[in-house]
């Protein structure tokens, strides 16, 4: 009853700023408006907005043609910025991602069946040591139909699981590794400089969120290639049956990009999926990207 009435307060909160709250599903997503992103926020707005991100997971903004300063000074509020390694940069602007295709895989019709069926459920870089905490994405370009994107609750999903699974899986870890990604789309040379750079890394395969103290299943297909300890084939079997969680409808939101949407979204306790069903029509996306924490049990 407690955490009700402090989520209503923070409702009324949000509602005298002008700022309305609108949930998309029970357990993940909410789109908001009233508020103009181009201008630097108040506290009292930055407030009521990072309060409705870690209540909902995903926050969406309609009609934000934003300039490219306000982009980075929005996401910048949530934290450190940081590039990626693989995917190209908005000229003048490192800190924004430009993503058209397959994240760094151009869509051509030789490409197209191979980005359809490869699944592409992920948190973003969790091959870094500290994955980033969240993405500030902004639609540029956008077809006339299909490209939306799907996001899951990590932690609903992790709720779900048979109590025995829970248990079974309480104090593993798990490898994750940005070659099982990126390795098939870039040069030799650069699989090699990316493998040097960002070796695999480790985490629990149930994390604890640390600001809401949720419970979190932190693997994902895209970068998660074994769990610590486990013979192959069992590690296989039990990532299988733990990837499938994600795809649960019930645990995840779909959102209709319009142009201008932003999509804000905390990386530790979601996971998304960018629908691959607009070719050869063009979609043009820029992201920026929060620097993240250790993860911890």
């Amino acid at each position: 009853m407690a955490t009700a009435l402090r989520s209503e307060t923070r409702a009324l909160d949000a509602a005298a700023l002008g700022i309305s709250i609108t949930p998309l599903t029970i357990n993940i997503g909410a789109e908001i408006s009233g508020v103009d992103l181009e201008q630097p926020l108040s506290d009292e707005q930055w407030a009521a907005i990072r309060t409705a991100w870690l209540r909902h997971k995903v926050i969406f903004f309609r009609d934000q043609n934003i300039s490219h300063e306000a982009h980075v000074r929005l996401a910048a509020r949530f934290g450190a910025l940081e590039g990626h390694p693989v995917l190209p940069s908005v000229e003048g602007y490192p800190e924004i991602l430009r993503i058209t295709g397959s994240e760094g895989t151009k869509i051509t019709p030789e490409t197209y069946p191979a980005f359809q069926a490869f699944n592409k459920w992920h948190t973003d870089v969790t091959f870094r040591e500290k994955p980033s905490i969240g993405s500030v994405l902004i639609a540029r370009q956008i077809p006339r139909v299909g490209g939306d994107t799907i996001w899951a609750d990590v932690g609903a999903a992790y709720r779900g699981l048979p109590q025995a699974v829970k248990d079974r899986i309480e104090h593993l870890d798990a490898e994750h590794d940005i070659v099982r990604s990126f390795g098939p789309r870039v040069s030799d040379e650069k699989r090699a400089e990316i493998a040097r750079d960002f070796p695999p890394a480790t985490h629990p395969v149930v994390r604890t969120h640390p600001e809401t103290g949720e419970k979190i299943l932190y693997v994902n297909y895209t970068f998660t290639t074994r769990i610590i300890g486990l013979p192959p084939e069992e590690s296989d079997q039990l990532l299988r049956l733990l990837f499938d969680r994600i795809k649960v409808p019930e645990y995840q939101v779909r959102f209709r990009w319009t142009p201008g949407a932003i999509g804000i979204w905390d990386n530790r306790s979601t996971q998304h999926y960018a629908v691959g069903d607009y070719w050869p029509q063009p979609r043009t996306m820029e992201r920026v990207t929060v620097a993240g924490d250790v993860v911890t049990r």
